[in-house]
């Protein structure tokens, strides 16, 4: 009787953590289908009593929001896409290629995780501003193309793929471009996975950056936009509601679209040498 009761308590404990959790969730999105004025009404309402979408409506037509998403996702994509190309050369050259300092290089990478942020955010502003990149969705995209992390954890994951399958295959005259095309990508799929539902979730979310290196508002990514849109329309918590609905809900479609891969990354990498 001990177990069953224990394994009771566990499940209700779980479900109690995950209902605290969606809480928030759920009202946002249902604030943001209620009339304007009801989400800040005495006692407060959880569900909203007539749905309406007028303030999705407002975001796409009066207040052009559509711009800011199609900006935030052309940015996302490009930076996610890159990011794991260079991210994968890089850590497969650091796990199975032989050259000159390379552990001396993969060390000074990893020495510089130390360095705070907002530390380098000048010195890579003053260097975009110098190559004509700012105002550009290149200065964006290019400084998150490649990133320590990502080098680190493609390496660690490479390092498990047998040498004596990249050897023969090199015997058969495989190039290292068909190599890495034909059998290194294909093995680090979990990983790239992972890392690409993890780089896209970031530069979504990014709001200092942008804000930083744009200076056209019709660049502005969402975070941006929204920031904005918020200090102008503080007291409308329904269209502010809607606004994070719309911030958030891609990203979630993303991980339950890749949620398998991504805890199989999880999963492998934490079992690698």
């Amino acid at each position: 009787m001990k177990r069953p009761a224990a394994r009771l308590a566990i499940h209700t404990a779980l479900l109690a953590i995950a209902a605290v959790t969606l809480a928030p969730l759920l009202w946002m999105i249902c604030a943001s289908l209620m009339p304007t004025g009801e989400a800040n009404s005495f006692p407060p309402r959880f569900f909203p009593s007539v749905p309406t979408l007028r303030h999705y409506e407002e975001l796409f037509t009066r207040l052009a929001l559509g711009r800011a998403f199609a900006n935030s996702l052309i940015v996302a994509t490009a930076t996610t896409l890159v990011s794991l190309l260079f991210n994968a050369m890089a850590g497969y050259a650091f796990a199975k290629l032989r050259f000159a300092g390379r552990d001396r290089i993969f060390g000074a990478l990893l020495a510089a995780m130390v360095i705070p942020t907002p530390v380098a955010m000048l010195p890579l502003f003053l260097m975009l501003r110098a190559m004509g990149l700012v105002n550009n969705y290149l200065g964006v995209i290019l400084p998150a193309s490649a990133t320590i992390l990502g080098i680190f954890l493609i390496r660690q994951f490479a390092q498990a793929i047998p040498g004596d399958l990249l050897d023969a295959a090199r015997l058969d005259g495989a190039g290292e471009l068909t190599l890495f095309r034909r059998i290194i990508l294909p093995q680090l799929r979990p990983v790239l996975a992972t890392l690409g539902i993890v780089t896209f979730l970031a530069t979504w979310n990014d709001f200092i950056w942008p804000l930083i290196v744009l200076t056209d508002s019709s660049r502005y990514t969402l975070p941006v936009s929204l920031a904005i849109l918020a200090g102008e329309h503080v007291q409308d918590t329904e269209l502010m509601m809607a606004g994070s609905v719309l911030t958030v809900m891609p990203v979630l479609i993303l991980f339950f679209l890749l949620q398998k891969q991504y805890v199989e990354g999880i999963l492998l990498g934490s079992v690698k040498e």
